[in-house]
């Protein structure tokens, strides 16, 4: 699988997440190390994800927010903020398969090669399409595609990724741990 094969896997799984929320939980508090806000809520994680979403198009192209935001302080969410989210994962994904990227993907944290930027990508999204399914009772696996990806692309990384803070620690898995368990063990993010 390539990276960018993968980022849209990842994608797709976060979507699929989001798209199973129920409007009545926006306003729940999330874990604080979600998000960098005081007091985070689901509404104000989609619409971080909203934002990550808008930017795709142009961090594939080769832009950065060092050259003008034209998403901040936007209202990306608008009245339904599911079926918005849904039209920028569209946009993201339409630049994703057009096969147009740019050699440097120029993250606000450093500038990375695309195969690496796109796992970059991939990561963020398919642990937190993970994490939030099993913080509101959303039905949610990693597929086996998802799965094999992230042993490719991610989990040679992972200790090095670790010491930035990407991941927390990993866990011993259960005796009887299948390949979705041990990989989220070993990248930190299994919840009995």
């Amino acid at each position: 699988m390539t990276p960018a094969t993968l980022f849209l896997h990842a994608d797709a799984a976060l979507r699929e997440v989001i798209d199973q929320l129920d409007p009545a939980d926006f306003s729940a508090p999330v874990p604080k190390e979600w998000s960098q806000l005081e007091s985070p809520t689901l509404l104000g994680i989609l619409g971080r994800h909203a934002y990550d979403e808008a930017w795709i198009p142009d961090v594939l192209a080769g832009r950065a927010a060092a050259d003008g935001d034209p998403y901040a302080d936007v209202d990306l969410l608008g009245d339904d903020p599911i079926a918005s989210y849904d039209a920028l994962n569209d946009k993201a994904t339409a630049a994703a398969r057009s096969g147009d990227i740019a050699e440097t993907f120029r993250f606000t944290y450093g500038d990375y090669p695309a195969d690496e930027g796109f796992a970059h990508l991939a990561t963020y999204r398919a642990f937190q399409a993970y994490s939030i399914a099993k913080h509101f009772g959303v039905p949610f696996h990693l597929s086996p595609e998802l799965v094999a990806g992230f042993n490719e692309h991610v989990t040679p990384h992972a200790d090095e990724w670790r010491q930035w803070g990407v991941f927390p620690r990993a866990i011993e898995p259960p005796a009887d741990a299948d390949d979705e368990t041990r990989l989220l063990c070993t990248l930190g993010f299994w919840q009995p």
